[in-house]
């Protein structure tokens, strides 16, 4: 018998809590067994003094203020990592005790500067709070010369800044980058007096291995670590509770305010995704929001060799909608269409969707989505009933194993990477299928038992042959498979598993990952305990990535890892709204829900609510909007917050559809790639502009609240409003929570959802209706939402994107801790002072073959076209295997991506790209035109700045 056969697959039963009772200051109180003093005390209602000690970190016992007396017990034990015993009795308010505490704040108080008028954090102090709490009124020390107050402040990280002269020693901040971040980048160095916080091995915050996630600054007491934009601007009047725009994690945090500027983004404590904990892109990169760049007046122009022309937005929404009817007379209705942002809330992409259905009269309305987590929503759907994972994030605490495949959760998810991390070193073991080494292979106190370096495209391979070491070793949970799947389905897997052509010694030549590396993998995947697998875009963007989904949930299948904690299919969404975006009905062939559009019954229920007929024929996914548009019967298209040109593969195809088309109307905070091409530009809203939703990678519903104003006048979901009623069909919400009550009255999913619920309970997991009032945290738990589970044959059909002479290298591509996706946000920060420029990574032996060094221009050809790199020689990578990020447009990363695609939902292969690399003198031809065509458009936007201008001194002139 194996570990997993004795696990009761239902649903997870808690133990009784045991409780201890002890009397505090004459109070009795009842907490939980293991409870400190502390928190006893908390309980009671009484706060015991203390400076070390937060509740987001294990007890440390520094500080010596939290002292206590406990009857019975001799001295003054710190009541922080002093147990709760029954029939204890503790005192926190003594006479001696108050000596004791005045004395060490005295010593705190003596070694730092007495400028509390002039310090940032003057009145959120927790060393003035302290000092007034033990009633501190003199200092007798400090006159001797031994102090640090002339210590040199360490200003080199762009977002706070450490003065080491108001450093207490409390190791809170070490403390924080250990435990909550997992990154070990801080210490304490010398003894004593001398001892000090040091980043690195004395080195600068800058140069450190900090990953400026702001857990250190949000555990510091004093002013010692503090942002500069608290210093900057001083302490924030007001805050508001709202969800982060940037990863799929869907982070909670508190825009502390002043006025309408946000002063400082704290995580919140109470955010059920993140507990408090935040990475760069969150915590600090939000200033794009008020950058200079952002266009806040609607733009029109004939022609894309025209200049730019400010009007007013209705004159804008007008030009708009006459051109959309205009060329749906001329070329019928099913040309035009539109494109949902997964970067906007839900409220808004269903909107944009209603207005394609609705307005336009088809369903040509496709997402971003289409181009990341396509396959997913496609593969879970068939095999487990649901386009969505399984389990919370905080699900992998109770996880034993852990399988991560095409993902890197450090760099693009790093709040959950960080989770992840920390259950690592508690003891959970660790799988890591990717052909590049990411940080969780080897880092600070996390290792990988197996790293399966596999080829690029290879993933259903490794999948299936996992498979195979399962059923031939009689490792399966028979009795879960039993009861939970499809018997026939599951007897035709078993049996193609089975298959001596998909045992680990036969792929490894396909993959080549050694077989006895996969056969251990398989074998701790299968027996470890709960198992979890994380996956992301580096299984979906595949030409087979809905097979590798549907291979991932056999595997789960299989081995019974699905339907409680510490288990599951977790796709790790890029995207703050990815999972949002499909929800609410942004593919060409689904209704909200997920409900296909050729089912007469959802139609009739969304025909009457709308008082329109749905065209019952799936609209156009995006590549079919480009082929239509070059065969010319394409010619409109609305797309609101996306980058197509720069995002999607093979830019230069993309860019000749958008050329091709009569009207573009780009709705955005930036002058994006995709907004060259456009004839009408409607300035957006970022997500401190605006109320809503965001739906997280775990299907965590969150609020998103409007902290400022819309600087262009309105929320992105007003704008599709005006345009919908040009177009003739009325749209009249007062508020986007009218629209999320529509979306619940005509999604079962959604039934219970309303934003009272969301403010009373902080976030909501869908499915929530009347079986689910609450949300469902855990999915498929006694039985699986299509009933039962369905294994499905994963037969490997290598890609047609293949090596050869001419072009012998693989190109993969991927995201990086501090840039997100394609930079419309994070170019706008300091973020970019980390990577100033898009990389090819490339292996030692490659490039010495190549005769290239670290830094040098290296030219990157494929079957698609051509780009310029500067190269960055990595053993990261494998032989034969080179990767890139995309988060510069003049980069051009997808200009040598290919149009292949998955298989099932034309989801782009962005992951294999045969490639040859070489060294050159200077850019790429593509290179060259991007940059005359970028000077052109900026020429013709400056020119539309001047007229405006002068045209507003005239008005003046007139006025006087």
């Amino acid at each position: 018998m194996h570990p997993h056969h004795d696990i009761d697959y239902g649903t997870p039963r808690r133990e009784a809590e045991q409780t201890v009772t002890l009397e505090i200051d004459g109070v009795a109180v009842t907490v939980p067994a293991g409870t400190s003093v502390m928190r006893a005390a908390v309980e009671a209602g009484v706060h015991v003094p203390k400076l070390c000690a937060t509740d987001s970190l294990e007890p440390f016992g520094s500080c010596r203020l939290c002292l206590v007396e406990i009857e019975g017990r001799r001295g003054y034990p710190a009541s922080c990592t002093t147990p709760a015993e029954p029939g204890m009795k503790v005192r926190t308010q003594t006479g001696k005790l108050a000596e004791i505490r005045r004395g060490v704040m005295e010593l705190y108080i003596s070694d730092h500067p007495l400028d509390c008028l002039t310090c940032p954090t003057n009145g959120n102090c927790e060393l003035q709070d302290m000092a007034g709490a033990v009633g501190l009124r003199e200092v007798r020390y400090g006159d001797d010369g031994a102090s640090h107050l002339d210590a040199v402040k360490d200003q080199s990280n762009p977002y706070f800044e450490y003065d080491p002269s108001k450093c207490i020693v409390c190791n809170r901040c070490v403390r924080a980058c250990e435990e909550t971040q997992g990154t070990f980048a801080l210490t304490i160095s010398g003894r004593g007096f001398d001892s000090r916080v040091t980043a690195g091995q004395g080195e600068s915050f800058m140069e450190s291995d900090c990953v400026s996630c702001g857990a250190c600054v949000q555990a510091c007491p004093t002013a010692t670590l503090t942002e500069t934009s608290l210093i900057r601007m001083g302490q924030p009047e007001h805050s508001v509770v709202t969800t982060c725009a940037y990863c799929g994690v869907g982070c909670a945090f508190k825009a502390e305010m002043k006025g309408n500027e946000v002063v400082r983004m704290v995580p919140y404590k109470d955010g059920q995704a993140n507990e408090g904990h935040a990475c760069v892109k969150g915590r600090f990169a939000w200033g794009y929001a008020t950058h200079q760049d952002r266009i806040l007046k609607p733009m029109i122009r004939a022609s894309i060799q025209d200049p730019w022309r400010e009007v007013s937005w209705e004159e804008a929404i007008g030009y708009a909608a006459a051109q959309f009817r205009r060329i749906q007379q001329k070329h019928g209705r099913d040309a035009v269409g539109g494109i949902v942002s997964s970067r906007c809330t839900n409220e808004e992409g269903y909107l944009v969707q209603k207005l394609v259905r609705a307005a336009f009269g088809n369903n040509n309305v496709d997402t971003c989505a289409r181009v990341c987590h396509s396959p997913t929503g496609y593969g879970l759907k068939q095999t487990l009933g649901e386009s969505a994972g399984t389990q919370t994030f905080r699900s992998v605490e109770r996880s034993d194993v852990i399988l991560v495949i095409g993902a890197n959760p450090t760099d693009g998810h790093p709040v959950f990477g960080s989770r992840l991390k920390k259950r690592l070193r508690a003891g959970a073991r660790l799988i890591v299928i990717d052909p590049r080494r990411i940080d969780l292979v080897r880092s600070p106190h996390v290792r990988a038992d197996y790293h399966l370096q596999l080829r690029p495209g290879s993933n259903v391979a490794v999948l299936t042959a996992m498979a195979h070491v399962i059923v031939t070793e009689g490792l399966l949970a028979e009795d879960f498979i039993a009861e939970r799947c499809e018997s026939r389905a599951f007897g035709l897997w078993r049996e193609f598993v089975a298959r001596p052509e998909n045992s680990p010694e036969a792929m490894a030549e396909v993959t080549g990952v050694p077989a006895e590396q996969l056969r251990g993998a398989a074998r701790l995947y299968a027996t470890g305990g709960n198992a979890a697998i994380y996956y992301g875009l580096g299984v979906t963007e595949h030409a087979q990535g809905s097979t590798a989904v549907m291979a991932i949930a056999n595997l789960a299948m299989a081995t019974g890892n699905i339907g409680r904690e510490g288990v599951g299919v977790n796709p790790l969404r890029g995207q703050n709204n990815v999972q949002g975006s499909c929800d609410i009905g942004s593919f060409p062939h689904e209704l909200p829900g997920y409900r296909h559009v050729s089912d007469s019954t959802t139609r009739g229920l969304f025909e009457q609510a709308w008082n329109v007929e749905i065209s019952p024929e799936p609209g156009l996914r995006i590549p079919n909007m480009f082929e239509a548009a070059l065969g010319g019967s394409f010619k409109g298209l609305y797309c609101q917050g996306e980058d197509i040109v720069q995002s999607d593969p093979n830019t230069q195809h993309v860019a000749e559809a958008l050329s091709s088309m009569e009207c573009i109307v780009v709705q955005d905070i930036f002058l994006n790639e995709t907004a060259k091409y456009a004839h009408v530009f409607l300035p957006g809203s970022s997500f401190l502009e605006k109320d809503g939703t965001f739906t997280n990678a775990e299907r965590r519903i969150s609020r998103v609240r409007k902290v400022m104003p819309p600087r262009a006048g309105y929320a992105d979901w007003e704008v599709t409003m005006l345009l919908s009623n040009a177009l003739g069909y009325p749209m009249d919400y007062r508020h986007p929570s009218e629209i999320m009550d529509e979306i619940a009255r005509l999604t079962p999913t959604f039934a219970g959802v309303s934003y009272a619920k969301l403010d009373e309970l902080g976030s909501i997991q869908w499915p929530c209706n009347a079986q689910a009032p609450a949300g469902t945290p855990i999915m498929h738990v006694d039985t699986f939402v299509r009933g039962k589970g369905k294994f499905i044959i994963t037969q490997f059909v290598p890609t047609e994107e293949k090596v050869n002479r001419r072009f012998p290298l693989i190109l993969t591509t991927g995201r990086i801790l501090s840039q997100y996706n394609v930079g419309a946000q994070t170019r706008r920060t300091d973020n970019v002072r980390w990577h100033d420029e898009d990389r090819l990574e490339i292996h030692p032996h490659d490039a010495q073959e190549r005769g290239i060094a670290d830094g040098d221009w290296v030219g990157i050809v494929s079957r698609a076209g051509e780009t310029v790199l500067r190269a960055l020689v990595s053993e990261r990578m494998q032989p034969g295997v080179v990767y890139t990020t995309f988060h510069f447009p003049e980069s051009g990363a997808n200009v040598i991506t290919t149009d292949n695609s998955d298989w099932a939902t034309n989801c782009p292969e962005y992951k294999v790209t045969a490639v040859q690399v070489l060294p050159v003198a200077q850019p790429s031809e593509w290179q060259r035109r991007y940059r005359d065509f970028h000077d052109e458009q900026l020429r013709l936007l400056r020119a539309a700045n001047a007229v405006a201008e002068d045209e507003k001194a005239e008005a003046g002139h007139a006025g006087l």
